[in-house]
């Protein structure tokens, strides 16, 4: 599974694991949540979470692994974990580290903020000597970026304000922007939420720690289609993406949230 996601593993990792990263309100909350990825209509992979927040703070845990005919291919498994707080209507992590096994080989990236800005970077194994066609990530573009995980987070007051922003994110070694676009607002139905969506489009861009001309990434930067269908969560003012789908060179790849729900 490792090697199907990783030319669009930036485009999608904001919406991997959105559902649980939803509170902001005074109170402790937990939530446990499920969520599949599909191409063609197989699952390919399935995720759990458990998140838990307090006040401003928020903390996930969760993993993922292969299934279905993608275990043939690539038997993948990991975990991944990330806490930080609300500044404003802005996430700033603290904290992000990913642990996963790929059939033999294994992998672990550990990222550490200070003050919104990227001040550690651990990846095990490391990575391999780059080429004269890669772009590098420079200081500058680790200031004010988020995590994955955190990337997911959305404060908005209405539904038109989760679209028209640029997601940051870097993923320990790619840096790249999701640039949101109001598409259109309707209602959706699944397990624990019935109501209202909105929909952005989101056009990747790459910024650096990728090969210069790869395909996959000129792909996903020129042709690609990503839409992304944000919903309410209860009264706390944070959206979370219930629907995506990511265009890519073999075809469409959809996340779906398949429940979540409270569980305190």
């Amino acid at each position: 599974m490792a090697s199907i996601f990783k030319p669009v593993s930036v485009a999608i990792a904001a919406v991997i694991v959105f559902t649980p990263l939803l509170s902001g309100a005074a109170a402790a909350q937990s939530f446990r949540s499920e969520y599949t990825i599909s191409f063609l209509g197989l699952t390919l992979a399935r995720s759990k979470f458990d998140s838990s927040f307090e006040g401003d703070r928020f903390r996930v845990r969760g993993s993922m692994s292969s299934a279905g005919i993608a275990q043939i291919f690539d038997d993948t498994k990991g975990t991944v974990s990330a806490s930080g707080r609300f500044s404003g209507t802005s996430p700033r992590p603290d904290g992000f580290v990913t642990n996963y096994v790929s059939g033999r080989k294994a992998k672990k990236t550990e990222i550490g903020f200070a003050g919104g800005n990227v001040s550690k970077v651990v990846n095990v194994p490391a990575p391999k000597k780059r080429g004269d066609d890669w772009v590098p990530v420079a200081k500058s573009d680790l200031r004010a970026v988020l995590d994955p995980l955190s990337a997911t987070l959305v404060r908005a007051d209405k539904p038109e304000q989760v679209c028209g922003r640029t997601v940051k994110m870097f993923d320990g070694e790619m840096r790249a922007n999701l640039v949101l676009s109001y598409v259109s607002t309707g209602t959706v139905s699944i397990p624990g939420y019935s109501g209202e969506a909105v929909t952005c489009s989101a056009r990747f861009v790459p910024v650096g720690g990728y090969r210069s001309g790869h395909k996959s990434i000129e792909y996903l930067k020129n042709r690609s289609k990503i839409a992304i269908s944000f919903a309410p969560i209860g009264t706390t003012g944070v959206y979370a993406p219930v629907h995506a789908t990511v265009g890519t060179q073999i075809g469409t790849i959809t996340i779906r949230a398949r429940n979540f729900e409270a569980v305190n």
